[in-house]
C-alpha cells in the first residue's frame, strides 16, 4: 500500500484511535490541526486537548489556531502538499476552501448513521431518543453541516450503553474504516453516494438545559437521559441544595403511590410520572462517583423527601 501523506484535524479522545492507526498503517502525517488549549478547572489551568497531548508524545507536527477564518491560517494549510485531509470531530468550522481543496480529498469521521444526527452530539442524542442502532459514516465533506457524499457506514447495536462506553467503541471503529477507506483512496476504488434527503435529523450540541432530571417524565426516559449524559456531563437533581449527578441507574415500570421526585425506599428509588427509578452511581460536588449505598450511608435521604 502506497503511504499518503494527510493533514489530520482532530480535537477530543474520540480522534485520538483514528490518529493512531492512520500513523501505524504506514501512513504520514504531515500536521496535527487541533484547538488550542482552554482554561480549564477551578484554577484556569490551560489544557490541551487529547489530540494535541498525543501529537507531542509522538513529536508530530501541530498547529492550534483559534479559528480557521483568518486568510493567513488557510493559505498555511492548503500549501501543505498532502493527498488527504482526514477530520474527526475537530470542533471548528471548515471553510469550503479546505473542505474542497484543490489537489486533495477532505474526509470526515462522523459518530452517527448519516443523515441521522448531523452535528456536534450524535453519540448522546442517539441514546436520548432511545435508538437501537447507531454507527461511524465515513464521508467527503461539503459546505452543508453533515451533508456531504457517503463514502462507507457500518452499523453497531447500541444496547445498554452509556455515552462513554458507546464513544469508546465508535472511536474503535471509526478508526479501523479510515484506515480501509484510505487503502481503497490509494488502489483509486473509493466510491460514494449521495446522501438519502428522507430521515435527516440534527444531534445539537449539549447544553446545561440538558442535564436536570425532570421526575415528571417516566422512569424509562429518565434512564436514557442519564446513559446519554454518563460520564459527562451528567443528569442531575438537586438535593439539600447541592447537584447530585446520576451516572447509572436501573429503571422500572412497577406502580407506586409516591408522587414525582418522592423517595419511597431507603435506597433512594424515586417515584416518576410512569414507573420508579433507583440511582445506581451518584457523584457530589467535589466528590468522585460512588455508589448509593456508599452515599446514603453518609447522606441518609428519608423516605418522603421529594427531589427537585
Amino acid at each position: 500500500m502506497k503511504p499518503l501523506r494527510f493533514i489530520f484535524m482532530g480535537t477530543p479522545n474520540f480522534a485520538v484511535p483514528a490518529l493512531q492507526a492512520l500513523i501505524e498503517a504506514g501512513h504520514e502525517p504531515v500536521c496535527v490541526y487541533t484547538q488550542p488549549p482552554r482554561p480549564s478547572g477551578r484554577g484556569r489551568k490551560l489544557l490541551e486537548s487529547p489530540v494535541l497531548k498525543f501529537s507531542k508524545h509522538r513529536s508530530l507536527a501541530t498547529a492550534t489556531p483559534i479559528s480557521l477564518k483568518d486568510r493567513d491560517v488557510i493559505q498555511e494549510l492548503l500549501g501543505r502538499t498532502v493527498d488527504v485531509i482526514v477530520v474527526a470531530a475537530y470542533g471548528l468550522i471548515l471553510p469550503i476552501e479546505i473542505i474542497q481543496p484543490p489537489s486533495a480529498q477532505c474526509i470526515n469521521i462522523h459518530a452517527s448513521l448519516l443523515p441521522r444526527w448531523r452535528g456536534a452530539a450524535p453519540i448522546q442524542r442517539a441514546i436520548m431518543e432511545g435508538d437501537q442502532t447507531t454507527g461511524i459514516t465515513i464521508m467527503r465533506m461539503a459546505e452543508g453541516l453533515d451533508s456531504g457524499p457517503i463514502i462507507t457506514k457500518k452499523e453497531v447495536t447500541i444496547g445498554s450503553d452509556d455515552s462513554g462506553t458507546l464513544h469508546n467503541r465508535l472511536a474503535a471503529l471509526g478508526a479501523d474504516m479510515i484506515v480501509k477507506c484510505l487503502q481503497q483512496l490509494t488502489e483509486g476504488t473509493l466510491s460514494e453516494k449521495p446522501q438519502p434527503a428522507e430521515g435527516i435529523t440534527y444531534a445539537h450540541r449539549l447544553n446545561s438545559n440538558d442535564e436536570p432530571i425532570d421526575w415528571r417524565r417516566s422512569a424509562s426516559e429518565l434512564l436514557l437521559q442519564i446513559r446519554a449524559l454518563s460520564p459527562k456531563p451528567g443528569a442531575s437533581f438537586h438535593q439539600s441544595g447541592q447537584r447530585w449527578k446520576v451516572l447509572s441507574a436501573d429503571a422500572s415500570n412497577s406502580l407506586t403511590e409516591g408522587i414525582p421526585g418522592q423517595v419511597i425506599d431507603n435506597h433512594l428509588t424515586v417515584a416518576c410520572g410512569k414507573g420508579t427509578l433507583r440511582p445506581r452511581i451518584i457523584q457530589r460536588p467535589g466528590k468522585k462517583p460512588m455508589t448509593t449505598n456508599e452515599v446514603l450511608r453518609g447522606t441518609p435521604v428519608p423516605i418522603g423527601t421529594v427531589l427537585s
